[in-house]
């Protein structure tokens, strides 16, 4: 209820003053008396239907006559009659016809309205009358106290689910007693559940309503009624039972008469509203609005609708609609531009309807290529034909776009997806005749936009259109050619926090205008952005979504078919800031102390200022038995706390608080929960108050409180924290040991919940009274929040700690806070604010400075941050600070010399940067030196380097040299000091400069002599020449002794190398390269020695150990050699053998060797301590390569056998019976001649010797002699030759071991006849010598020949008269048993190596 004082004559609207004379009269508006009115009600009716006074019944009178002739019908004056024109009566007529009507309605609505009100003021009177009389009564009562007594009592209920049920009780008392409601003894809180219980209380008649009670709703509910002289207690049992046989989903069709109910019966209240929202083409939203519905009954949601733009919406495929479960939700899946409006949720209730709007924006889709236009919208067809049709839309809004040059229009035909484009040029207005449609059949359009950077998407398609000849159809007015004209004024006003008014004057020329577009635009920025998407028909709209504190401004274009005026003068700027208003009603009035005659109390803040400050609260108080409030402050508060004197002890009092700010006082609060007057002397605190938030974040917050007014009978020693979900009443304490302080750091929340907070204050005598729970935070940060950084100003030095706001109004304030204790006027720091971003700034900080810094943005959703400066942090930033304020030049690097070419010296430094004004000197030896002959001195601003080069550095040069810089208030300065073993080194390097100078005036070695190892460990002495011609010559020495290589080198190729293959330690020496010509020589020298020669040895073993292959067994007659094959190997490299990890030394057992293809380690007579694992290591001075075997087990017995007979092979090889030598392949003889065959054989045992011819065993006759002398010498005498004497002969020598078969072919020719030449592939033999006959030796015992594989024959010995022959040998056809297996030679596998070219390839 809101009381008035009126002083002014009954007009106007509500809420405005109004006199009765002299009289002030009071009127009580209640916020539903509005609804109750008539509709059409003057505003004097209104005022009169919303009247209850508290004057005397005649005051009353006096209002009922004044608002009786004030709804008086009017009488009608007939005007003078005067003579007219037969037009003019005719015009009369007409008019007068057309006003008569118009009077007779109008008289009989305000005959309505003056029986409506009429009943109405009756009522009012009664209502009145009644209240009067209770009065008195309650007067009369007053004065006989008397404690609670219930006149009807609770009764028992027994009622099925889902169904209400009612308990009512009366009551009396004096003073008049106070009812509570419990259920099993826990208090009954309507706000626990929205909608479940609500409690009543009217003229001593107390109720409770549960509505759709529910099985777990069966409990004895009581009824506590209490004052200052005793308590009464009602009780009564409710039973709620399910129907047979359902269970938890049964429906109430099971009680029948519930389904008579009708939708419009029953009551609504809006819980959460959909706000503004915004959507993207393409995209689908939902909007939802929940509720709370009475009774809730599943068969008989509430009736709603959905509007936009005041047009009633339908289910469609484009639009989704659903109401029950609490909630009426409106879906749109596939969101286009036509979707942009104002949406209406209207829902029928038991009072009327309950409505709730908001506006929905759709911006559009990402385009498929920048500054292609948005998708026209709106299209509609008219003049529809059997073959024709006209096609209409609206344009798309462009802002930063080109301009649309034209529209594409498409087609389709109903039930298909094939779109065909119906003009083939753009047409420039919006709307397009479309021919050539079949009768009867139906057809979509769609539109598309064209501009200079291409074609919009389409847009959304039109409702079908079915080609026939129609009576009527919807035609599309004529319309006049041409844009509108633009716009008139905008203004822009404040609205909310986040949103601003506009509103413009209408175009002069509107030209059927279909709406306007409205852009705005950030001050200072260049680009507009569009507020709305479709155009708005009406001249004021409300812009959405902006950024709080921002400054815009605005424009407006109209448009029509022919497209968009031309842009509107822009408004003013303007700040986004809520509208000036009336705070909202401070809430949460809690009892802080009592002394009997006076109780303290204290609140909160309105959650809305109204845009200003807050300046006064006003309280008022009544006793809680009675209706009048009365007014305890006249002046106003400032604070949130006041001591209310001058009352009843054992008296329950109410209090309010309103607010008030520059616009004016606010609505008051709820009244506060009855507080008893009693003296507090309990021992324990009183509650701590005021608890509010800071820093909420996602997963933290900081919960702050003030002491508590009552602190019991010993000081408050520290706090208790507790906190819930909220819904929740399990509390969890937060801290298991007192703070001291009056906030708490709380962390380890989940991101979304809502929570709520109590504090309980402890002393000495225990834990006080907990505190009002606090308002329900959310932990979730606002969009943009940023903390606070420290840092220094730049310019000032000054140390100071900085927030950007994320929110900000034109009322809010930043309070900053050291350990959250408000800092006020402190000379120790400043605060400043500009814009959006408040500075601390420390006066002269020091550790007394250190703590928690903290600043709260009033007039926001919750704005704030914290800083902890610590000692490191600060520490820092007085060093910045001290640097700031005391410049230097910053240097990279110091005074630094460098050794040009020439042997000229380069002195330099680098600063950070230097301005174009920069002076500087250099000082040497304390003398200035200047840039002249000798020295050059400059600098570069864009590196920052200043310089100073002497061209002849001498023994003079030796000294301090020193650089002094200024820039601006800048300065620094660097010394070098160059004397003793620096300035000798540094010489020594010039003098080198200057020599190499003139060395490279002529052929030189840019790069001296070094090595290279190629893949196949070829080492290669490379350098690199320089200044070089084709007369350049090239020498390469060894110890002074000139080297000629295969390939001459190419000195014109740039690079010149010496191979050295298979190097090893011969090449040891002293390498030199001259290169020479007609303008001078260079020489480089290489010493392959120490050192240089291991560097070498070891990139051998570098790529020889990558290559190496693992380890081959090979058996040989002296023992099992291991081999390891590698590209090259030479002795000189670092390789190590190892068995079963020990060192193996080469010894007579263990014999290690190698070629330059392989290491080998060879075991002579293996025995079984020969077992184990082998291993070889190459080390390259860097890595080791390892190759392993495992000679053991299998592999070691098979080894072993091999090694075995390989052994008796070469033994027998050896020992066997062979020819040693002497014998030829061929002899050629005269007839007549003695030939003689003598050979050395050898073997142990001594061999027996047989000899054959045609493979016929010889025997010793007197022609042919064979002998056999001391074991050696075998010998077949053949006493002159005759042809029969010509065959194949041959000689077996052999023992147990075995022997050898060598064949002689003998050709005896006749005197005179030519001596036969050697046929191909014969050696031409001399004849044999003529020997004398000897004895015959003894015959061969060997029983069978066995021929074997000769030797190379020694040379026959020479007969007198040689002759050459040449005869076929011819095999032995008797089988031969094989030899011995000779000893196998083995072959390396690695392939032959090929050198390489000592001269590179030109690169």
């Amino acid at each position: 209820m809101l009381y008035i004082v009126l002083s002014a004559s009954i007009h106007g609207v509500e809420g405005e003053q109004h006199s009765f004379g002299e009289k002030r009269v009071i009127f009580l508006l209640p916020s539903a008396s509005a609804s109750q009115v008539a509709p059409g009600c003057s505003a004097t009716a209104l005022r009169c239907l919303n009247f209850l006074g508290k004057s005397s019944s005649k005051l009353l009178s006096e209002v009922q006559a004044q608002a009786t002739e004030a709804m008086a019908e009017q009488a009608y004056t007939i005007p003078a009659f005067r003579q007219r024109t037969a037009e003019e009566t005719e015009e009369y007529q007409r008019v007068s016809k057309n006003v008569g009507r118009g009077l007779t309605v109008i008289q009989e609505e305000l005959h309505r309205m003056r029986i409506a009100t009429k009943a109405q003021v009756e009522s009012l009177e009664i209502q009145k009358e009644v209240k009067g009389m209770m009065t008195k009564r309650l007067d009369l009562l007053e004065e006989f106290p008397k404690m609670p007594d219930f006149l009807v009592a609770l009764r028992p209920h027994t009622v099925w689910e889902k169904t209400p049920v009612k308990l009512f009780c009366t009551v009396e008392g004096n003073p008049r007693p106070i009812v509570k409601w419990y259920k099993d003894g826990v208090p009954v809180d309507p706000l626990s559940v929205p909608g479940k219980y609500k409690i009543e209380n009217k003229y001593g008649v107390h109720g409770l309503i549960i509505s759709r009670c529910v099985v777990s709703d069966t409990a004895e509910y009581s009824a506590v009624a209490t004052n200052q002289h005793g308590t009464a207690t009602s009780k009564a049992k409710v039973t709620v039972k399910r129907p047979a046989g359902a269970g938890e989903s049964c429906q109430l069709g099971l009680v029948p008469y519930l389904t008579d109910i009708h939708a419009s019966k029953l009551e609504v209240t809006l819980l959460n509203r959909f706000p503004v929202s915004f959507g993207v083409e393409g995209s689908s939203i939902r909007l939802v609005c929940t509720m709370v519905v009475v009774p809730d009954l599943p068969n008989v949601p509430p009736y709603a609708q959905w509007y936009r733009d005041d047009k009633l919406l339908k289910p469609s495929k484009l639009v989704e609609m659903s109401v029950g479960g609490g909630a009426a939700s409106l879906t749109l899946p596939h969101l286009a531009k036509d979707d942009e409006g104002l949406y209406t949720l209207r829902i029928f209730t038991k009072d009327g309807t309950a409505e709730h709007s908001a506006y929905l924006f759709v911006s559009d889709a990402a385009p498929s290529a920048p500054g292609v236009p948005g998708a026209p919208m709106s299209i509609k067809a008219y003049d529809v034909n059997s073959d024709y049709v006209l096609v209409a839309w609206k344009p798309p809004n462009t802002v930063n776009e080109p301009p649309i040059t034209g529209y594409f229009v498409d087609r389709c035909e109903a039930g298909t997806d094939t779109w065909v484009q119906c003009n083939d040029a753009p047409v420039k207005i919006c709307k397009y005749p479309v021919h050539g449609l079949k009768v009867g059949h139906s057809y979509h359009f769609r539109v598309r936009a064209v501009n200079s950077s291409g074609i919009s998407r389409p847009s959304r398609k039109s409702d079908k259109v079915t080609a026939l000849d129609a009576a009527e159809s919807e035609r599309l007015q004529g319309t006049e050619e041409g844009v509108p004209s633009a716009p008139g004024q905008v203004v822009a006003t404040r609205n909310t926090k986040s949103s601003v008014f506009v509103q413009w004057d209408p175009p002069k020329h509107q030209k059927n205008l279909m709406g306007y577009y409205i852009d705005g635009r950030i001050v200072g920025a260049k680009e507009w952005f569009p507020c709305n998407h479709k155009p708005f028909k009406h001249t004021r709209f409300v812009v959405h979504g902006l950024i709080p504190g921002e400054s815009y401004v605005f424009r407006v274009q109209a448009v029509n078919l022919f497209g968009l005026s031309e842009e509107s003068q822009e408004s003013s700027p303007i700040a986004v800031e809520p509208a000036l208003a009336t705070p909202s009603a401070p809430f949460g009035i809690t009892m802080l102390s009592s002394d009997g005659s006076s109780i303290t109390v204290a609140w909160k803040s309105p959650k809305h200022c109204g845009g200003s400050k807050i300046n006064a609260y006003y309280i008022d108080k009544r006793d809680a038995d009675t209706l009048l409030w009365k007014e305890v402050n006249l002046s106003a508060v400032t604070e949130r706390m006041c001591t209310v004197e001058n009352l009843k002890e054992g008296t329950f009092y109410e209090f309010r608080v309103t607010a008030g700010n520059v616009a004016g006082v606010g609505l008051p609060s709820a009244a506060s929960r009855p507080m008893k007057c009693e003296a507090w002397t309990m021992e324990e605190p009183g509650p701590a108050y005021d608890l509010s938030f800071s820093e909420v974040r996602s997963h933290s917050l900081v919960v702050l409180w003030k002491a508590p007014v009552y602190t019991g009978a010993s000081a408050v020693t520290g706090y208790f924290v507790d906190m819930a979900k909220k819904g929740s009443s399990e509390f969890v304490t937060l801290n298991q040991e007192t703070v001291h302080r009056h906030y708490l750091q709380v962390s380890g929340l989940e991101e979304g919940e809502s929570y709520v907070f109590r504090v309980r204050a402890v002393n000495a005598h225990g834990i006080g009274k907990p505190s009002q729970l606090s308002e329900p935070v959310v932990a979730k940060a606002l969009p943009g929040t940023k903390e606070i950084v420290g840092g220094v100003d730049e310019e000032t030095g000054d140390v100071f700690l900085s927030l950007e706001a994320c929110e900000i109004c034109e009322t809010s304030k930043f309070v900053w806070s050291k350990n959250y204790k408000p800092i006020g006027d402190c000379p120790r720091v400043a605060v400043t604010a500009k814009g959006r971003t408040s500075r601390l700034t420390f006066t002269n900080p020091d550790k007394d400075d250190l703590g928690r810094y903290s600043v709260v943005v009033t007039d926001t959703d919750g704005v704030s941050a914290s800083h902890t400066l610590t000692e490191d942090a600060l520490n820092t930033m007085l060093e910045l600070s001290y640097a700031i304020r005391h410049p230097v030049v910053p240097l990279k690097h110091g005074l630094n010399y460098e050794i040009l070419e020439k042997g000229h010296v380069r002195f330099w430094l680098q600063a950070v940067k230097i301005s174009p004004s920069v002076s500087y000197r250099f000082i040497v030896n304390d003398k200035e030196v200047t840039s002249g002959e000798g020295h050059k001195i400059s600098h570069d601003v864009a590196t920052g380097i200043i310089q100073m080069t002497v061209d002849h550095f001498t023994r003079a040069n030796e000294g301090t040299y020193t650089v002094q810089i200024h820039d601006g208030k800048a300065k620094t300065q660097s010394s070098l000091v160059l004397v003793g073993d620096v300035f000798k080194a540094a010489l020594k390097e010039a003098e080198f400069q200057r020599k190499e100078h003139i060395r490279k005036q002529g052929p030189h070695f840019s790069e001296y002599l070094y090595f290279t190892v190629t893949e196949d460990c070829t080492v290669m002495l490379v350098c690199k020449t320089a200044n070089v011609k084709k007369e350049t010559t090239l020498y390469w020495y060894k110890d002074d002794e000139e080297i000629v290589p295969e390939t001459p080198p190419n000195v014109m190729s740039g690079s010149c190398a010496l191979p050295l293959p298979l190097f090893s330690r011969k090449d040891h020496g002293v390498y030199k390269a001259m290169l020479s010509d007609d303008r001078g020589k260079d020489t480089s020298v290489f010493d392959i020695s120490g050192k240089v020669f291991d560097d070498i040895i070891n990139a051998i073993a570098q790529i020889a150990g990558a290559s190496a292959s693992d380890l081959v067994l090979q058996c040989t007659p002296e023992g099992i050699r291991l081999q390891c094959y590698m590209n090259y190997y030479t002795e000189e490299m670092k390789t190590i053998w190892k068995h079963k990890e020990s060192k193996i030394a080469s010894s007579e057992k263990m014999r290690i060797g190698g070629t330059a293809e392989m290491a080998w380690m060879q075991i002579c007579d293996p025995s079984d301590k020969e077992k184990g694992h082998y291993a070889i290591e190459i080390s390259d001075g860097i890595k080791t390569h390892t190759r392993t075997f495992d000679l053991s087990g299998q592999a070691y017995t098979d080894a072993y056998e091999e090694y075995l007979r390989l052994k008796a092979a070469a033994f027998a090889e050896k020992n066997r019976g062979r020819v040693v030598g002497g014998l030829p392949d061929v002899v050629t003889i005269m007839e007549q001649k003695s030939l003689s065959l003598t050979c050395t054989v050898w073997g142990e045992p001594t061999p027996e010797v047989t000899w054959f011819k045609n493979e016929q065993e010889v025997a010793s006759t007197e022609h042919t002699r064979v002998t056999f002398d001391g074991g050696k010498f075998a010998s077949l005498v053949i006493n002159k030759v005759t042809p029969e004497d010509s065959g194949k002969y041959s000689i077996n020598v052999r023992n147990k071991y075995g022997g050898e078969f060598v064949e002689i072919t003998v050709s005896v020719y006749r005197h005179g006849e030519q001596i036969p030449e050697p046929k191909l592939g014969q050696p031409k033999t001399a004849a044999a010598t003529p020997v004398p006959p000897k004895s015959p030796a003894p015959p061969s015992k060997t029983p069978t020949p066995t021929p074997s594989k000769t030797q190379t024959p020694a040379p026959s010995m020479k007969s007198p008269t040689p002759t050459p022959t040449s005869t076929p040998l011819s095999k032995s056809p008797t089988p031969t048993p094989k030899s011995p297996t000779p000893p196998r030679s083995v072959k390396s596998p690695t392939p032959p190596r090929f050198m390489k070219s000592p001269t590179p390839p030109r690169k």
